[in-house]
Formats: structure tokens, sequence, C-alpha cells
């Protein structure tokens, strides 16, 4: 069937779409979640969709496509034609109940004849209308649609948020990305449109991702304790890093080369959530750059401690990796925010931002920055990010995060919390967490608190992300993704299903360069 609109041809084809290497939760499934995290996988998994693909001549009419043929994306479907001139590329998926997703595939010249892509956003146990469209540079266009009707999630997670507050936000056309949802069994990283319906489902090892790093068309993620995946940008696994006797956990950072920093726990030592590795991304070399034992000595022996328990007694939770090879840290269990310089060389404390009290008594007191203004420093912090501003001055940037605003520390059992008025101390009874903004003078080794704003409360986890005009806020203990403007009013609210206790950590990614143009 064929019908012209205006510059537009849409064709209606029926194409033979083949499951490939999906996997299921039923009886039928092929393949476990480790087999894909495997090269050997990977390599058979390229090769079959070579030769199926073969030297077919592929284009708009006569489209290549694939379902998941690497089994790192349930929703996803690779693509594959080529146009008579140069053109770019759309999609749309549309499924009956729930809102289109549209979306410009990624490619490396805006405008291109051969055509290769992930396609993202299927919706499960239903009909999707996938429609390509080319879009060529004299603005004339053809699309094509067909269908194809997907299987069932492996994952129990909503296909469309709850909304209960505001309405829909103009964030882009990224992806709300929720890594960690505090599964017993399998885990992944989720992706939701800003309709709160559900686009992408990465299967993990275990475990949870911490952030989704991307460059040169290349996603690093962690997929389980002690492995991290390079992933390019047809979803195919090109790189599995094994960490050896290092854990994973929280966060990790591109340095200035590209290679990895991550915080990490020795399993050589007495203590956990206390180390800074490096991974080379080319060689898969890890080295330790940094053990906060040598820094912090004197502190950790006055800390408490349960022989054969785990000793966390800094419990490092966020990683901020700066141009001058000097780290921002957040320290959970301390309530304080720690900078160290030199992290690859020599490294050394430059500054604490903390509560003075706690401090006191230390050999520390030296490297405390002084608070300008009346408020309640930061408790249990997460997610300490670098901003920097080109009204400031040199000296001066930005830190913002979500305030937690709890108050435990296990390893210091001398320390009354309390003494901190309006600082919560009950993981059930607590009421009020805050988005926090502090501005960092490092010539008067001071910080200032220039932006709050109450936020739903969450001992533990969470994460707040400053886009700019909108911030995203995770408050993870409630099961709550709200979206903000930068006065703290609330523009959008989504309920999140838990698996058990909370959802750890939510980013809004845009993608471009790697699903994206």
């Amino acid at each position: 069937m064929k019908k012209k609109l205006g510059n537009i041809l849409i064709f209606v084809l029926i194409i033979g779409l083949t499951i490939g290497y999906g996997i299921y939760k039923d009886s039928q499934s092929k393949v476990t979640v480790n087999k894909i995290y495997t090269m050997e996988y990977q390599e058979q998994a390229l090769s079959d969709l070579e030769n199926e693909k073969g030297n077919g001549n592929y284009t708009l009419q006569n489209i290549f496509m694939k379902y998941n043929p690497f089994s790192t994306n349930t929703q996803s479907m690779y693509v594959y034609f080529n146009t008579y001139k140069a053109a770019k590329i759309t999609y749309t998926v549309s499924c009956a109940d729930y809102a289109d997703f549209t979306a410009t595939a990624y490619q490396a010249k805006e405008f291109q004849k051969e055509h290769e892509f992930q396609l993202i956003g299927l919706i499960p146990d239903c009909t999707n209308t996938i429609t390509i469209t080319a879009t060529y540079k004299d603005g004339t266009s053809q699309s094509i649609s067909t269908n194809y009707t997907m299987e069932s999630l492996l994952g129990d997670e909503d296909i469309q948020l709850k909304q209960v507050s505001g309405s829909k936000q103009d964030l882009g056309n990224g992806l709300y990305t929720l890594l960690g949802n505090d599964a017993d069994d399998q885990d992944f990283v989720y992706m939701y449109d800003t309709n709160g319906i559900l686009r992408g489902e990465i299967p993990i090892i275990g475990y949870c991702s911490h952030r989704m790093l991307m460059q040169n068309q290349t996603l690093y993620m962690s997929v389980s304790t002690h492995r991290m995946a390079a992933i390019n940008h047809l979803g195919r696994i090109e790189h599995i890093y094994n960490l050896g006797n290092y854990i994973v956990h929280h966060d990790y950072q591109f340095d200035q080369d590209g290679n990895l920093i991550l915080l990490a726990t020795n399993e050589e030592k007495n203590s956990v959530e206390d180390c800074i590795i490096k991974l080379d991304v080319e060689t898969e070399e890890v080295s330790e750059l940094l053990d906060l034992e040598d820094l912090f000595k004197s502190y950790k022996e006055s800390t408490d401690h349960k022989e054969g328990s785990k000793w966390d007694w800094m419990h490092i939770n966020t990683l901020q990796y700066l141009d001058d090879d000097s780290v921002i840290l957040s320290s959970r269990e301390t309530s304080s925010i720690l900078k160290i310089k030199d992290v690859s060389t020599n490294p050394s404390i430059d500054y604490i931002i903390g509560n003075e009290d706690f401090w006191k008594d230390t050999d520390y007191t030296e490297y405390l920055y002084t608070k300008i203004g009346d408020f309640l420093t930061s408790g249990g912090q997460h997610t300490v990010t670098y901003m920097e501003d080109d009204s400031l001055e040199s000296s001066q940037y930005y830190l913002y995060m979500f305030n937690n605003n709890f108050g435990y520390s296990k390893t210091r059992k001398d320390y009354d919390w309390t003494v901190n008025e309006g600082i919560q101390t009950s993981i059930t009874e607590g009421t009020t967490s805050y988005y926090y903004q502090y501005l960092v003078d490092e010539n008067e080794g001071t910080y200032t608190l220039v932006n709050s704003f109450e936020v739903p409360f969450s001992a533990y986890v969470s994460s707040a992300q400053n886009l700019g005009d909108h911030i995203v806020v995770d408050s993870g203990i409630a099961g709550l993704l709200s979206i903000y403007d930068t006065d703290g009013n609330l523009e959008q609210q989504f309920s999140i299903k838990k698996n058990d206790r909370f959802i750890y950590r939510i980013y809004y990614y845009d993608y471009k360069g790697y699903y994206f143009s």
C-alpha cells in the first residue's frame, strides 16, 4: 500500500522481524544474564547478526531489523538500511494506551547514506507500530511503518509510572534512568521517558549500576560488584572489565584521559568503601590510587568497630573527579564532604566541609572550611555534585546534593547527632530531606548555603541532579521521583514501585551521541 502525503511517502510494510537472542523469564529462556556479560556470548551474537544480515540490499523500503540481538536491552531493536541520498533518521514507537515515543537516531553525521542504530522504546506485551522517517537535506522525507509485537519484560517493573502530582515537564527527549531498585533476584537499569513510560530495560548481573558514563559512542557502567562493561551504541558489549579483589561501590567518573576512576572496597582489607581505584579502559589494568586510611589514619583508629564486622568508617557515596586531578568525595558516615588533591600522584587532604563539633578533638580540624550563615550542615548527604558558573570568581564553585538530613554514625557512638537542631535521627519517623546547594570559596576557605528547599524524606540513598531550569530528585526510600524548578516549586512527581526498600539513584540523561543525535 502506498500513500502520498505532500513530501511524505508512507509505506506500510510487513517485515519479518526475528526474535534473535532475546531473553525471557519463561521456560524457553536461552541464556542467563551472567552469560550475556561474556565476550564469547557477544562475539557469537555479532556473528549470528552478520550472518543473518548477509550482503542484502537493505533500503528504506527493505529495512533489516532484529530484536535485541545482544540481549542488552529488552525494549530495543537493531536497525540497518541505506538511503539513496544522505538523510537523518527519526523514529516513532506507537502502542495503544501509551503516548508515542519519538527520537532522532544516532549516526556519525547529521546526514549520511548508511544507517545503523539501536532503536529503543518498544512496549512489552503490545503490538508496536514502528515508523521510521528519512529526512533529506532538501527538506523532503520518506517514512515506512511496520508492526512488531514484543513479549514480556524480564522484570516486574511498572511500564507506566503513576503520576501523583503536577504535569509533564519539557526536559527534552532524554530518559530518567533508575539505577538500583534493591532487588533480591534479577537486577536492572530502567529508563523512563518524560511521560513516565518505560523505554529501556537493561539486565545486569547483580548489585546495581551507579552511573551511566558515555564517551566515543560507548556506554560504561557497573554490571556487578566486580565487573564493569563497555557497551557500544548498537547494544554490543565490547569489553568486560574484571576489578579483581576490588568491589565497585556507589560511583565512578572519567579522568582527563578517558579512564575510569572508581570508588572501591579492597577485599584484602578489614574496612570497606574507603578506596579509590583507576581502571585503564584500553589495557584493562586496575591500580589503587588512594586508601583513605593513609590520610585519616588516626581518625579511623578512633572509630568503633566490632571484630568480624564490616568496618564502614567513612562510607564514601559520591565521587567527583576534577581536571586538576583532585576529587570531591561525599562521606555518609561522617556527614562530610572531602576534597583530596593530586589523587593520582601524591594524595593529600585539601579541605573538609562538615560539622565542626563532629571533627573536634581530632587531628583534622585544620582542614575544616568555615560555615558562613545560619543553616544546618548536611547530614548523610548523597550525590554531591561539582558545578561551575561563569559568574563566579576563579576560586569559587557550587556543590549541590541530596541532603538526606539524617544524622547517624555507626562507628561514632560517642557523637550525639541531636545537638544539630533540625536533623533527623529516625529512619521511620523522619520528615524532611532537602535539596542543598553550597557556594564554596577555596580562597576564603568557606562554604555558604545559597539554595535549599524541602524534598520528601529519605534517610539513606537518593539523588539530586541540577539540569539548569529543572532539578530532578529521587527520594529513594519514599520511592518518589520529583521534578522541581530552581525555586523549589514541585512541577511533577511520580511514584515508583519498589522491589524492596528503596530506589537507589535516578539521573536524567539525554543519551546524545549514543542512542540519539
